[in-house]
């Protein structure tokens, strides 16, 4: 027997990061068989739904619905009390107390009334992907730059954005633009790195996390990082934010160096780029994924050798692993690390099913070598991203190492502001038991910095101890990991 509370509260708006954090929060809560915190917009009351919990008829997309399903009321009432807490915290200490200590200020109503209240120059919006449009052209309204960190925007929305922003003087980081750093502070999902001589502009939020960790380790800081959005260097969006990017560090005198970062981009817009840095005066690199391109790691040793700076050798634990028999499955939370691995393992063993292909012919289908991006769109509508609720990823991890046809298991793990705050401390105990009984090898894709919350190289030292061969470069594990699948021991 099990009892459930489904509880609308009106107009009690939580942002949906908070939301899923919260409820995965209470899940883990002992007694708690499911929980669902978020606003009730059509996308999670269907969710709702599909966990079994009644749909409240009235409930709508400003309101807060709160479901929890429990072995018995005492673990509902635990958990209606720790939901309290933990919003009662993520709304900070002295939310709505005016300036002065007495009464309360009403908080804004929109991104523009909020532009008003401060000196601030750039807006960050995360709300779901149908309202993103909405408030970023309001925030470009009032003058402000936007970073768009929410996905599932569309590509007519995204070029009528970045339009407005060129006509006013602006940029507009995205959408989808997971990963910013302006002037030192880090934005959405992005590591703690030290200043330096590097700008980068980056259609690629995990892309330019790999490539300012491994500058970190090689003693390189960056100026600023623009994300400009996974779509930028397509056709259709070509490169609208990017070139405003580029002529934006151009004329920084902090920066010495630009590398753009981007997954396969559209040919003809790669050309469009390149042409435009060769009119700047700041000496520009590419690490534009691609058949025949240099991988992200190639890219950071070209710019430290642009540098003089000499390349180090990049951190790696090895355990013994002997030739694999069977399949390389990949399981990534980000999708350029993923793009990465796909264009190395092709090379060397054909097509790479994915539901991100390198082919369309290459989509999923048949079973063969496969590789996921659990970050993908289609995979994140009513749930956070991989790299904080890793749910999605550990069952597949379960279900691969379950299949005999499984040889290695390449994974990623992104650490930084914003992530998982010990993701190791999930995937470790997965990685142990998928290789129970069985000869399985693991390899991890490490992407972090020894100054980044989660502790990197306790995160490094807790999955070797779990089995797994751990590599801060990722194009090194894609290599580790296929050496592996053609018959080579480590």
């Amino acid at each position: 027997m099990s009892t459930e509370i489904v509880d609308v509260r009106p107009g009690a708006y939580h942002d949906s990061v908070t939301l899923m954090r919260v409820g995965r929060t209470l899940a883990d809560r002992d007694g708690v068989l499911d929980a669902l915190t978020a606003m009730a917009t059509e996308l999670n009351l269907d969710l709702l739904g599909q966990l079994g919990f009644p749909v409240p008829a009235q409930a709508g997309p400003n309101d807060l619905v709160v479901a929890v399903r429990a072995v018995d009321e005492t673990a509902i009432e635990g958990a209606l009390d720790a939901l309290a807490a933990l919003l009662s915290a993520a709304s900070g200490p002295g939310a709505g107390v005016a300036e002065g200590g007495l009464g309360t200020t009403a908080p804004p109503r929109t991104t523009g009334s909020a532009a008003t209240r401060g000196e601030a120059s750039l807006a960050l919006v995360s709300v779901p992907g149908q309202y993103a449009f909405a408030e970023a052209m309001d925030a470009l309204t009032a003058g402000l730059n936007v970073m768009v960190f929410s996905d599932n925007v569309t590509v007519g929305q995204e070029i009528r954005l970045k339009d407005e922003a060129a006509r006013r003087g602006l940029i507009v980081m995205g959408p989808d633009c997971g990963t910013a750093v302006i002037g030192g502070a880090g934005l959405g999902f992005a590591n703690a790195v030290r200043p330096g001589p590097v700008g980068l502009v980056a259609a690629s939020g995990t892309g330019s996390q790999q490539v300012m960790c491994l500058l970190d380790a090689a003693g390189v800081g960056i100026s600023h990082a623009l994300g400009v959005g996974g779509r930028d260097l397509s056709a259709e969006v070509s490169g609208r934010s990017t070139l405003q990017a580029l002529a934006a560090l151009d004329a920084d005198p902090a920066t010495e160096l630009i590398l753009v970062v981007s997954k396969p981009p559209a040919p003809q817009v790669a050309d469009l780029i390149r042409e435009a840095a060769r009119r700047m005066a700041t000496p520009t690199l590419f690490a534009l994924l691609g058949p025949g391109q240099d991988d992200l790691t190639s890219a950071v040793e070209k710019a430290l050798g642009a540098l003089g700076v000499p390349v180090p050798p990049w951190p790696s634990r090895l355990v013994p692993q002997t030739p694999a028999r069977g399949l390389l499955r990949g399981l990534f939370a980000g999708g350029t690390l993923c793009d990465e691995a796909m264009l190395i393992a092709a090379d060397a063993l054909g097509p790479i099913r994915s539901n991100i292909p390198l082919r369309p012919d290459w989509a999923l289908g048949p079973p063969g070598h496969t590789m996921i991006d659990f970050g993908e769109d289609e995979m994140t509508r009513g749930r956070a991203h991989p790299m904080i609720d890793p749910t999605l990823r550990l069952e597949r991890l379960a279900a691969e190492a379950a299949d005999p046809s499984t040889g290695v298991l390449l994974m990623d793990v992104v650490l930084g502001y914003g992530a998982e705050p010990d993701p190791a401390a999930l995937l470790a105990p997965a990685i142990e038991a998928a290789r129970a009984g069985r000869e399985l090898a693991v390899v991890v894709s490490l992407c972090g910095t020894s100054a980044d919350p989660q502790d990197r190289d306790r995160q490094a030292a807790a999955l070797h101890a779990a089995g797994a061969a751990v590599f801060s470069s990722n194009a090194a594990a894609a290599r580790h990991a296929i050496a592996l699948i053609e018959g080579e021991s480590a």
